[in-house]
């Protein structure tokens, strides 16, 4: 309705008016702005120009008014601004600036508007220290100039609590932000969008700090005002409830961190185009929550569309596009597919080796996927050469007690307790534990890996009453409501009764092999996880002399593993030495000898000299051989 009533007049204008009149300008201008608001910059581009041409032509015949023309130039570098081309932005925000500084009186407001023009610009280019100098000017002169609770000054104290944020001097960014907030809660109506703005800016540097509750009551309060103030289907609700969503995820709260990222989702779905990048964060962040829970089908069917749009949208050397790529191979993984693992882990390390400098912290987390495989493969020499890359990319780039660096020392437990070296093993384990005593909550998720950790290294050390308490610390995390479900807790149950079986409880230990198979039931597992229950339930009937039953479960775990894994990976030499074992009670001796020397050979082959597995499958095929010479 403005473009056609501004069109008309221009029209007549046109007809009544010299080619180089300033009426022809402003019109041009309106014109301009219209187009402007509708998005069309290329059509608000050509029209503020020839203002601007008009009104330089009429500068120098008549030496009309500078501040017209600094006007002129600063629309022209708004529209350049919103349509990503920065640097003419900065060009013609300049030019309005020089004549600004000549032709206005040193406190002028719109003196100001230039210093925050250019402020924004440099703050957009990342050049965070001129961004900073631009709007403490800008700021300087609305002090002077306005009242203490102008809104203008609020948006000054914002921008600059928006470049201290990025600069992470947080504490500068809150003082900041606060002054904003207290005018616009003085000087605007409760449901202003503005007060929303501060309000997330708020909650955006308490979740940085970690101050969750913090966080969450800025946020809601902002979605509040945005609920009342904005369509239904606003993106920037969108935005707050993905927020929202992101402080539940960080306070493991996965069932509510879900609610606001679905309905975060499902409005993006609404209002953007199919393959928005904003989209892809949205199913990012749902499969990321289905990961944590263990929902590995869901995680990766959200984590399949997140990478298709990124496929689409996204240059192939995009370091949005690796994360894709990566989060991907950590679900194949987890899933027991290696093979698919290690090929997107690579494919996620090749551009992130070409995108970013040598020492970026994402390349410690390629690293540390590709040991991961590379140590369930059994390929231990390359695991730790993957393990240590990322180990040394983060205690070079990272603070001490960076929780980063405890996922580093625990996956080098992993390695160690694999390799029999356990002293080494809870060393690691035991720096990784200190870590996150300072940087989580107790009962966090992050826990359990430590703790199944430690259990282990008990267990392997028959250590077996500190074992059972490090697995009841893991199992005590999985039977948080949103975390019921998770595959770990079958495991979980399948370790405590292992240890209690070692303890010589079997009617005990049988009863928690047997509730690990009945979470696994209904829970998606991954299949190798299953055959580990299978390994523990099969010596556990075997110490009961149930021993048909033993070599039932043991075969099945045998037949699993057969499939998933390498020929000579050393979890198959623990089933034949379970299965050898059997068939010696049953004096099936024959059997017994083929399996104990398969486990034997796999243990040569892939364990060191003096590991206690090998000389335990040795130990076992010396007993078998002095029994089938007595026999």
């Amino acid at each position: 309705m403005a473009r056609k009533f501004y069109e008309t007049a221009h029209k007549i204008f046109e007809n009544v008016l010299l080619p180089n009149h300033t009426d022809l300008a402003t019109s041009y201008s309106n014109i301009g702005r219209v187009y402007h608001k509708l998005d069309q910059y290329p059509k608000a581009l050509e029209l503020y120009e020839k203002a601007l041409t008009i009104l330089k032509i009429r500068e120098k015949a008549l030496h009309w008014n500078l501040t017209d023309l600094a006007t002129y130039y600063n629309n022209i570098g708004t529209v350049y601004n919103d349509s990503g081309d920065l640097a003419k932005a900065l060009e013609f925000h300049q030019n309005a600036l020089k004549i600004r500084e000549k032709a206005l009186d040193p406190n002028h407001p719109n003196l100001a508007s230039s210093y925050n023009n250019i402020g924004e610009l440099y703050q957009q280019m990342s050049d965070h220290s001129k961004a900073l100098e631009f709007y403490e000017k800008a700021c300087e002169i609305r002090e002077k100039s306005l009242s203490v609770n102008h809104p203008g000054l609020a948006t000054s104290y914002n921008n600059i609590g928006e470049v201290y944020q990025s600069m992470h001097r947080d504490d500068k960014a809150l003082q900041s932000y606060q002054k904003a907030l207290n005018i616009r809660e003085t000087a605007l109506p409760s449901n202003h969008p503005s007060l929303a703005t501060s309000y997330n800016n708020m909650g955006q540097i308490f979740y940085i700090k970690r101050e969750y509750q913090k966080a969450l009551r800025f946020y809601k309060i902002a979605c509040q005002i945005l609920e009342t103030a904005s369509p239904t289907n606003s993106r920037d609700i969108a935005a707050s409830y993905n927020n929202i969503g992101e402080v539940y995820y960080s306070m493991n709260n996965y069932c509510k961190a879900l609610e606001f990222y679905k309905t975060a989702c499902e409005i993006r779905e609404k209002t953007l185009q199919p393959n928005h990048p904003t989209l892809a964060e949205s199913y990012n962040n749902i499969g990321v929550v289905y990961n944590d829970i263990g929902d590995y089908q869901n995680a990766l069917e959200f984590f399949k569309k997140s990478h298709k749009i990124r496929e689409k949208t996204l240059c192939q050397n995009d370091p949005n596009l690796a994360d894709s790529y990566s989060t991907i191979g950590e679900i194949s993984k987890d899933l027991g597919d290696y093979t698919l693992a290690l090929e997107y882990y690579v494919k996620a390390l090749e551009i992130r080796g070409n995108a970013l400098s040598p020492n970026h912290l994402d390349l410690a987390t390629s690293y540390s996927g590709i040991g991961h495989v590379y140590n369930n493969m059994a390929d231990y020499p390359k695991a730790l050469e993957f393990y240590r890359k990322a180990l040394e990319l983060r205690e070079a780039n990272l603070p001490a007690d960076n929780k980063d660096l405890a996922t580093s020392y625990n996956n080098i437990a992993s390695h160690y307790h694999a390799m029999g070296n356990y002293e080494k093993a809870h060393n690691a384990v035991l720096k990784a534990f200190k870590i996150q005593q300072k940087n989580f909550p107790e009962g966090h998720q992050d826990f359990a890996s430590t703790y199944n950790l430690f259990g282990k290294i008990y267990r392997s050390m028959k250590d077996y009453s500190r074992a059972l308490h490090y697995f009841k610390e893991c199992l005590m995390i999985f039977q948080q409501p949103e975390l019921k479900t998770h595959p770990s807790r079958a495991i979980t149950y399948s370790n405590i009764g292992d240890v209690i079986q070692l303890m010589g409880h079997y009617e005990m230990a049988f009863s928690f092999h047997r509730k690990a198979l009945k979470i696994q039931d209904n829970t998606q597992y991954n299949s190798l996880e299953s055959s580990m229950i299978y390994t523990n339930l099969g010596e556990t009937c075997r110490e009961m002399k149930d021993y048909s039953t033993a070599i039932t479960y043991l075969q099945r775990a045998l037949q699993i593993r057969e499939n998933k894994l390498p020929k000579n990976h050393p979890d198959l030499a623990v089933t034949y030495h379970s299965l050898a074992k059997s068939y010696i009670a049953t004096r099936q001796y024959d059997m017994a000898m083929k399996n104990a020397q398969q486990a034997v050979d796999i243990a040569k082959e892939k364990l060191p000299s003096n590991h206690p597995h090998l000389l335990e499958y040795r130990n076992t095929s010396e007993q078998l051989r002095d029994l089938m010479n007595a026999f």
